[in-house]
């Protein structure tokens, strides 16, 4: 008993076969009273204990490490002396020149150090058992605190495996916001979790709870992998999440579940990104893995019954499933080969980038059908990708082979394409003692069957689904919000058709006049900048980009070649840098037949059955791309222009890349938001091709835009109901833009949602003027509806009829309020406290603060000089100016650090005399040139760089600014400081500490200049 609460310590319930539990029940609870975050973290603490953890005492580094040492000598059955010890920490577990990545690496791939004893001998020392996990000694300790970093840190809860911190957990009160958890994560992430001599650098996993809700995210340094959008709710195979603390800790706290995770379903990948399967990516690979056994051990093999169909929708992670299924797979001893089988060659190539990711030459692939030959033929070679073309070819050649008597596992990428032909019959036929998997986002049942045959008949029973409903309740993909854009009343009878011979009448006399192609090409460029969000600015590998990019779907050849040139034709007369980068490809020039099933025909690498002029004109696209980006793609090399494109999609190189059949089923961009659709689309050819548009990236991108310039209303709910059920439009359709403005209640939770005309009255009646607000409880209550304000107004701005609306708040007045909310985020984030009077303290920390949806460039460095400029012409009183300036700077983000600087500048330059806004920015960027250059050696100087250091120095700061940070850990920093040989250590942390922030302010400062 403990706050009025009864504990239910019953005995963790029996396990299935598999980790993730067929179905979980939640825990029955008693009425409960207020719980102090103190009280949950004891409450965990209390019941890992009593699911086997050991009570783990430490609270220092130094104890930390002595605990390490006895778990290790009881792993590997040594003893260390002192120096041996010492010894192993310094060339193993913490040396110095290794950093995150090199440990994560170390745990993942299960290094052991070839250990030599001070008497000699020789002994491989292993950190984990990952073959008998019931080897490892699972402890859980509370409230250990760093004593390196910027910051002295004291960390929640730690689960430590042989003594290495593998998992840590940060709680927050149930009434404070799970994401302040994961911003609290970070900041100790930052600060002093990965020192080099931490062995908090080993976390693989962690944790985030406020008692209501629980998620969990793997430790990477990817900066894309690293917002909120990534973190991961825990579930049963019903895919039913388990969020409570309480009944996760049953579950992903269990000790043979954790350690499973740990040791089998992270995937540490060739780019150094750490990767934790989803709960339903588990649920797959363990079905799959239990399918092959039961059809061993039953002699099934070469039946149905040995296999199934993995239904998991598109953006649901398909490739990471299949590539742990089937290395998993390659471990069981009776299994001789794995085949990957993808249906087309740009599926191929694609595959194997993704498999080669997750582990260098991991796979064979198969250049050619001699290639393939002799990957079936050699032992050692676990695993093959190949196309089932490719692999036809070799049953013709190869009649007599033995691998048709071996046991191979079939892996079937997308199954609903060709692998419904004479080919997989072919291979069924052939192989005597095959086990086979299909995955599909849009499986093929009766209602979208071209042939008559569904995936079910083709594979076997449908094994595990985690479906568009899903994925969209979880987070793990967006909504949808359609669109639909009538032309002209002149063509409306062809965007209404949907019957393919009736629309292949009409294409060339209505759907291709020119009149229409000139008017859907005009609104697709005046839409774009709000569809795309190109006043948003944000971090994607280290790049930094403006907005999203689009696709553009069109019906046939004759269609791209004319959308093409209108757009060029339509931004001849824009500024180079202004004009959307569109780019063009198809192969093939027929019509397509076959969409009233919704097959999305599919395109080769041949350019060979092309009419001379869709040849001739690709040829001129190609070399418009080649003048573009400065490359030198010819038409025999198509693969290769295909591979440029894709990557240059997915950095954003290219605004809008208009398809006809390529791109529009498995390519992944993330930053790709938008697709603009003339072209017929059913069934799954439908969901495939809306798919592109809604991976997760980050907070600014809320769903996937979908323009139709034809009818596809019915269609869309076609497909909803085959692939969701009748009641799912809501879950997968953004809801329309009067709910947004008036409010809605949802149907699914029975949650009501305020409307943004209710948001806006409220702020103005309460907050007329939030310069004035002065009481720390209206400080709170406004940080909360501005909040709310940002939200909704986020969502809005992806409707056109929100760019007709006019402001319910006046944009001088928003600018103000923005200044207000960053100012107590600001005060918040530094620690100060809000207090009426002695006795009450106004908590904040149950405040999600909505700062990155501030990040636009409505208001960037060039809208300053803009208004200074405006300014400028119509009064002479610099202070005024400087007062609506200041008011300006201060409502943004990305421009707050530069208010002195800009200030500066307005002091010290004679703006009147400067003729137009060119002529200020020029003026600025000099000063602040040379401004840069003058802080920075005066920040030399008051570091106290030696003169032999000084260049090196100078060098780093330039380089901080170039990446937008400073890097604290590393020997770069530590490098240039002057020794300090006679303080003690913590002296020299404080001065390494002082160093790095004032560096890291010329950083914000300067950043961009």
């Amino acid at each position: 008993m403990d706050g009025g609460k009864t504990y239910n310590l019953a005995p963790i319930m029996e396990l299935n076969h598999g980790i993730v539990l067929a179905k979980y029940e939640k825990l029955s609870r008693v009425s409960e009273s207020y719980q102090t975050e103190g009280a949950m973290e004891l409450q965990l603490v209390n019941d890992l204990m009593a699911q086997g953890y050991t009570r783990l005492t430490c609270k220092t580094d130094e104890e930390l490490k002595e605990n390490l040492k006895v778990q290790l000598e009881h792993l590997n059955a040594v003893t260390f002396t002192d120096e041996e010890w010492k010894r192993l920490l310094r060339e193993f577990i913490i040396p110095e020149n290794q950093w995150i990545i090199e440990k994560t690496r170390k745990f993942q791939e299960r290094e052991s150090w070839d250990f030599q004893f001070d008497d000699g001998h020789r002994q491989n020392i292993k950190l984990i058992d990952a073959t008998n996990i019931n080897n490892n000694v699972v402890q859980v300790g509370n409230q250990i605190q760093a004593t390196e970093g910027t910051a002295r840190n004291r960390y929640d809860v730690t689960i430590f495996v042989n003594g290495l911190p593998l998992v840590h957990i940060e709680l927050k009160k149930r009434s404070v916001p799970i994401k302040e958890a994961f911003n609290q994560i970070h900041r100790y992430s930052n600060e002093s979790f990965n020192v080099r001599s931490s062995l908090f650098q080993y976390v693989q996993i962690f944790v985030i709870s406020n008692g209501t809700k629980t998620r969990y995210f793997a430790n990477t340094l990817t900066p894309s992998k690293n917002n909120y959008e990534f973190t991961c709710e825990w579930a049963d195979a019903k895919n039913k999440p388990i969020a409570d603390l309480e009944d996760f800790t049953r579950t992903f706290f269990d000790k043979r579940t954790i350690l499973e995770i740990l040791t089998k379903y992270c995937v540490f990948d060739a780019s150094n990104t750490l990767l934790i399967m989803r709960p339903y990516q588990i649920a797959a690979t363990e079905r799959i893995l239990w399918k092959i056994q039961a059809g061993y051990e039953n002699k099934k093999q070469g039946t149905i019954e040995a296999g199934g169909f993995i239904w998991h929708t598109t953006g649901s992670g398909k490739t990471l499933t299949s590539y742990k299924a089937a290395r998993l797979a390659t471990q069981l001893p009776y299994i001789d080969k794995v085949f990957f089988v993808v249906d087309r060659k740009d599926l191929d190539y694609q595959t194997m980038v993704e498999y080669q990711k997750f582990q260098k030459d991991c796979v064979n692939g198969s250049k050619d059908t001699k290639e393939l030959a002799r990957n079936i033929s050699e032992s050692t070679s676990r695993i093959v990708v190949t196309t089932i073309q490719k692999l036809n070819q070799f049953i013709q050649k190869h009649s007599k082979h033995d691998i048709y008597q071996k046991h191979c596992v079939f892996i079937y990428d997308e199954c609903h394409r060709s692998q419904f032909g004479k080919v997989q019959k072919a291979i069924r036929s052939k192989f005597k003692c095959y086990y086979q998997f299909g995955f599909t986002g849009t499986p093929i049942f009766d209602e979208n069957s071209l042939t008559g045959e569904t995936t079910a008949g083709i594979f076997g029973a449908q094994l595990h689904s985690y479906v568009i409903t899903d994925a969209i309740r979880d987070k793990k993909v967006l909504k949808f919000k359609v669109d639909y854009q009538s032309i002209s009343a002149n063509f409306k009878s062809a965007e209404t058709e949907t019957d393919d011979a009736e629309l292949a009448k009409l294409e060339s006399k209505l759907l291709l006049h020119p009149e229409r192609i000139q008017a859907v090409t005009k609104h697709i460029l005046k839409v774009f900048p709000m569809k795309t969000h190109r006043n948003v600015h944000f971090t994607v590998r280290n790049k930094q980009m403006r907005g999203f990019n689009a696709m553009f779907a069109v019906q046939s050849v004759e269609a791209a070649k004319m959308y093409y040139e209108a757009f060029k034709t339509l931004q001849q007369d824009v500024p180079a840098e202004k004009r959307l980068k569109v780019g063009v490809i198809y192969s093939f020039a027929a019509n397509e037949n076959q969409s009233a099933y919704g097959e999305i025909k599919d395109e080769s690498f041949e350019a060979t059955s092309l009419t001379t002029s869709a040849k001739q004109f690709l040829i001129s696209a190609m070399d418009d791309y080649n003048a573009m980006f400065r490359s030198n793609f010819k038409i025999e090399e198509f693969q290769n222009y295909y591979k440029d494109l894709a990557k240059r999609v997915k950095d954003k190189d290219v605004d809008l890349l208009i398809v006809v059949g390529m791109f529009l089923t498995g390519f992944d961009a993330p930053t790709l938001n938008t697709l603009f659709v003339d072209k017929n689309l059913r069934y799954h050819g439908l969901i495939q091709a809306f798919s592109r548009t809604n991976r997760i990236l980050n907070s600014e991108k809320q769903f996937g835009n979908i323009v139709c310039f034809r009818d596809l209303t019915k269609a869309t709910e076609e497909a909803i109901q085959v692939f969701g059920d009748k009641n799912s439009v809501n879950i997968i359709l953004e809801r329309k833009f009067v709910e947004y403005i008036n409010g809605f209640t949802d149907d699914d939770t029975n949650e009501s949602y305020r409307g943004y005309k209710a948001i806006c009255n409220e702020l103005l009646a309460k907050f007329p003027d939030p310069t004035e607000i002065e009481t720390n409880a209206d400080k709170k209550e406004f940080a909360q509806l501005f909040g709310e304000f940002l939200k909704a107004e986020n969502i809005l701005r992806n409707f056109d009829e929100f760019c007709e609306l006019e402001p319910l708040i006046p944009p001088r007045l928003v600018q103000d309020m923005k200044s207000i909310y960053v100012d107590i985020k600001e005060d918040f984030s530094e620690g100060r406290k809000y207090s009426e009077a002695e006795s009450q303290v106004i908590d904040l920390s149950d405040i999600e603060f909505h700062i990155d949806l501030l990040r636009t460039d409505e208001i960037n460095l060039d809208y300053i000089l803009q208004l200074i400029a405006e300014k400028t012409k119509s009064t002479d009183n610099l202070n005024a100016i400087e007062q609506e300036v200041r008011r300006a700077i201060r409502s943004s983000i990305g421009t707050r650090a530069k208010e002195d600087l800009i200030v500066k500048f307005m002091h010290s330059t004679d703006i009147s005399t400067l003729s137009d806004h060119e002529s200020i920015i020029d003026a600025f960027y000099t000063f602040a040139k040379a401004e840069k250059e003058l802080s920075i050696a005066n920040t030399i100087e008051e570091l106290g760089i030696q003169p032999q250091s000084v260049e090196e120095a100078r060098r780093y700061i330039m380089t901080s600014i170039e990446k937008g940070h400073a890097e604290y850990d590393g020997t770069e920093l530590s490098n240039i400081l002057p020794s300090r040989s006679r303080r003690r250590g913590g002296q020299r942390q404080e001065q390494k500490q002082s160093a790095w922030q004032k560096i890291q302010q010329l950083v914000q400062v300067f950043l961009g200049i």
